[in-house]
């Protein structure tokens, strides 16, 4: 994978009422709405747009939450690599002349984690045993080495393991590739990496993709899981991101993300969950909220179910100030799934609704 450009941790301090998330060079501003994962294969980008959950009235809050569950086409994920560079600019590690050395990876992955699959990542393991490293013009040195394990049951492991530092050891980086397959059916692809530069920036990331039959179902499943954690080496920051994918052959789907960063003296969680029982029922939810050392808080959480039309809806935004304060807007709607809506809530300053609307219910 092709070196991502620098995260920079020179910045200006945050205003204390946006939730940020976007955190690549540490820049921390909330994406709308929550990722949606899409079956189909993922690629990567990036997302920066921002979002006040102080600021959310009624209609924004309704609003908001019905943009959540709209369709999931593929959502791209961060990469620096562009869509259109050849295989070879993409992937130029794996596929460079032999003898030649890998790329330094010298900076940390950026935020949103994509769980890519095979395809999308073109891994191109190599078929024959590799043991070389080699000394670039500028000093830094650099390894490769690649093989195949085999064990029980038509066990069959192929992997490449590649990895540098500079020439004064103040940066350094691995990357591990692996693809696993026996006989029952199972398959498994992933890479981890990890690195730390001059900065004193230090990353980790790790996804893989698995096929295998359940033991009580029998069913074929897919998983798909990433991680992601970076820390500033010049500022108390550093983030962290969890995804994962569960697919079985009836259409039985479960979805989730947590997340975790932090900037300083601001601190902001995040979850988020989706359901299918693959029979038409439908279970989303999402709650994130952050807080800075002075005692400031503040949060936002919806959920949302659903089932041939009929279902409910129902979220929180909350703020909590130094002193203890707190301020909190509560609403709810109820699907009928005849064109009638009831729509529903209440705030500690006074607010208040309760009526009955014409409205298509739109839910995926």
């Amino acid at each position: 994978m092709a070196a991502t450009s620098h995260l920079h941790f020179k910045l200006t301090r945050l205003p204390i009422s946006p939730l940020h998330s976007s955190f690549y060079g540490l820049q921390l501003s909330r994406k709308k709405g929550r990722a949606a994962i899409g079956v189909s294969s993922i690629i990567c980008c990036c997302s920066d747009s921002v979002v006040s959950i102080r600021s959310v009235d009624k209609n924004e809050g309704r609003s908001s939450h019905r943009l959540r569950v709209q369709a999931t086409p593929t959502l791209p994920f961060a990469s620096s690599q562009s869509r259109f560079a050849s295989k070879q600019e993409k992937f130029s590690p794996r596929c460079s002349p032999r003898n030649s050395g890998p790329q330094s990876r010298d900076t940390p992955p950026k935020r949103d984690t994509g769980i890519a699959n095979e395809k999308e990542w073109d891994i191109n393991l190599l078929n024959e045993n590799v043991n070389e490293s080699g000394t670039n013009d500028d000093g830094s040195t650099w390894y490769r080495e690649s093989g195949e394990d085999l064990g029980e049951d038509g066990y069959r492991c192929r992997w490449t393991i590649m990895g540098g530092r500079s020439h004064d050891d103040t940066s350094e980086w691995k990357e591990t590739w692996w693809e696993k397959s026996d006989w029952t059916g199972y398959k498994e692809l992933g890479v981890e990496k990890s690195g730390r530069n001059a900065e004193g920036d230090s990353w980790w990331e790790t996804w893989q993709e698995v096929l295998h039959q359940d033991e009580w179902s029998n069913l074929a499943r897919i998983e798909r899981s990433a991680q992601k954690q970076a820390k500033s080496g010049t500022e108390n920051a550093g983030w962290y991101e969890k995804w994962w994918e569960k697919y079985d052959a009836k259409g039985w789907t479960e979805k989730g993300a947590h997340k975790y960063g932090r900037l300083n003296e601001q601190s902001w969680w995040e979850k988020w969950g989706e359901h299918y029982n693959g029979r038409g029922s439908v279970l989303k939810w999402t709650d994130k909220w952050a807080e800075t050392e002075l005692g400031t808080k503040w949060g936002d959480k919806w959920e949302e179910r659903f089932f041939a039309g009929i279902g409910s809806r129902q979220g929180e935004t909350w703020h909590v100030s130094p002193v203890g304060e707190r301020w909190t807007r509560t609403w709810g709607e109820e699907h009928f799934g005849n064109g009638k809506v009831h729509k529903y809530g209440k705030s500690t300053t006074g607010e208040s609704w309760d009526i009955v609307v014409d409205e298509e219910t739109y839910y995926e």
